[in-house]
């Protein structure tokens, strides 16, 4: 079994190439070569931006920004792995927090606990996933259309309820807890940590992992093999809008608002660092340890960029071509693993 929980078949013989190539599907393999460009990514930082990229200021700050997306990206492995795609992630953050910001919810939440917005956050997530989930699995509607669907339907809604107008937390409580730090940390890289250990420990030591990398594998074996693939499909959409919904809390606390906009090409980021981080777009492959250094990488490398006073344009022209690479790299390795 690899790191993925995918058996793979051994060669033969190995010798040098045969070798070669079995290192480089490892799942240690690629999360080493992650790790080194991450670092090679400060080192350059350093270099160009000097005392300015390495204060603990900026650390932070690139930790704050990597905790939202990281966590959404989290959501965006179980579904990719599982054979699917999500385009509506970031609609659904929006529509989260805006749901979860409104006058009526924050009084109820001045008038008993902050955590009703909180719950009002995940279950609007969770909603959202589960008719994405409906819609595919029982609907069988195609993934991109049906997400694609929902990013519209989401955001216009978002823009209704908003009125087109960025709404302010006033709860001091919920602002206190989630805006605040432990152990010189913020509470909401804490938040990242913690979604990160439990989506590892979820996909790769779990019955529900394992379904998971069978149904992207291959759909139609593994209900042949008594798996409920309609199903756990739902259940992967759901926890991906379960993750959007824990991101719109963590955004809220950190912009103290709640808006239609947030989110924004959140979908696109989301999936560069899945796909970076190692997870195949086909499905039946994924990582978590992946994903986050995925995170890392573009969050840092956009970092740089900004410290350096390089434009967005630049920066969005850097992560496509970084896609483009680690596609044809997975596809080169896949073609490889097969012929073998």
């Amino acid at each position: 079994m690899t790191s993925e929980g995918v058996a793979r078949p051994e060669p033969a013989v190995v010798g040098g190439s045969n070798y070669f190539q079995k290192a480089m599907n490892s799942g240690g393999a690629r999360s080493l070569g992650l790790v080194i460009a991450l670092i090679l990514l400060c080192v350059v930082g350093m270099i160009t931006a000097g005392d300015r990229f390495a204060s603990t200021a900026n650390v932070l700050t690139i930790l704050r920004l990597a905790a939202v997306i990281g966590v959404v990206s989290i959501g965006m492995t179980f579904v990719i792995t599982g054979g699917g795609i999500d385009l509506s992630v970031g609609a659904m953050l929006a529509l989260a927090s805006v749901w979860a910001t409104t006058l009526a919810t924050q009084q109820m939440a001045r008038d008993y606990h902050w955590i009703l917005m909180v719950s009002t956050a995940l279950l609007v997530g969770a909603a959202c996933g589960l008719i994405n989930g409906l819609l595919i699995a029982y609907g069988r509607v195609v993934p991109f259309i049906a997400t694609l669907a929902m990013l519209a339907g989401a955001r216009g809604l978002a823009e209704i309820i908003a009125g087109r107008m960025t709404q302010t937390v006033k709860v001091p409580g919920f602002v206190d807890f989630f805006g605040g730090s432990f152990l010189g940390l913020p509470t909401i890289v804490w938040m990242f940590a913690l979604v990160a250990v439990a989506g590892w420990v979820l996909l790769n030591r779990t019955t529900f992992g394992r379904r998971t990398f069978a149904v992207g594998g291959n759909a139609e074996a593994a209900r042949l093999a008594g798996i409920k693939v309609q199903r756990h499909t739902v259940a992967l959409y759901v926890l991906a809008g379960l993750c959007c919904g824990i991101a719109a809390v963590m955004l809220m606390a950190r912009t103290t608002t709640g808006s239609s906009t947030h989110g924004t090409l959140y979908e696109l980021d989301a999936i560069a660092a899945v796909v970076i981080g190692g997870t195949l777009l086909s499905g039946g492959r994924g990582t978590i340890f992946g994903t986050v250094l995925g995170v890392m990488i573009f969050t840092t490398l956009s970092n740089v960029f900004t410290l350096n006073n390089l434009s967005i344009s630049a920066q969005s022209v850097a992560k496509g071509v970084i896609i483009v690479i680690a596609v044809l790299l997975q596809q080169r390795f896949a073609t490889r693993a097969t012929s073998s």
